[in-house]
């Protein structure tokens, strides 16, 4: 064996570990870990805004329940469009038997040609003071609710009822 190959090879293939291992790349900055306590939550999503015009015809009086994340959980019942002004029913939880903590109903008020005319929200929270409650139960009987138009562009015939916002215990 020649005693000057291996002195020869070394060299090289230090050479060729050292300019093949390299990358000429930018190197990207790592994101900062977050601040201790801080937590990222995605952002809360809004209810999707009532459609300008109803698909199909519009009956004068009737109110129509959106399908939701929520609908299978309750019943609504009783439902009515009150002098166009407002829609009244009845809600009961059906899935189980807590109570409801928060609830929003939403309902698109429509005209005769199927054109929205307004929008109204009624809002439900359950009130507890030193442990004595306030309010109805709805576990045990349900809640009568009205959802009154706001800003009406004409009269009303026709209503939609969306219910965006349920928390039960």
């Amino acid at each position: 064996m020649n005693p000057t190959r291996p002195a020869l090879v070394l060299p090289l293939l230090a050479l060729a570990l050292l300019t093949g291992c390299t990358s000429t790349a930018p190197e990207q900055e790592a994101a900062p870990p977050p601040a201790p306590g801080q937590v990222s939550l995605p952002a809360p999503k809004e209810a999707p805004s009532p459609t300008a015009s109803l698909a199909g015809p519009v009956r004068p009086g009737e109110v129509r329940v959106e399908p939701g994340p929520f609908t299978d959980r309750v019943s609504l019942e009783r439902l009515t469009l009150d002098k166009g002004a407002a829609v009244g029913g009845h809600l009961t939880v059906t899935s189980d038997v807590s109570d409801v903590l928060t609830l929003e109903l939403r309902a698109a008020f429509y005209d005769q040609q199927g054109q929205l005319a307004g929008t109204g929200t009624f809002h439900y929270e359950e009130e507890e003071s030193e442990g004595a409650h306030l309010g109805p139960r709805a576990a045990q009987g349900g809640i009568d609710f009205s959802v009154p138009a706001g800003k009406l562009t004409s009269a009303p015939v026709t209503a939609v009822l969306s219910l965006p916002v349920l928390v039960n215990e």
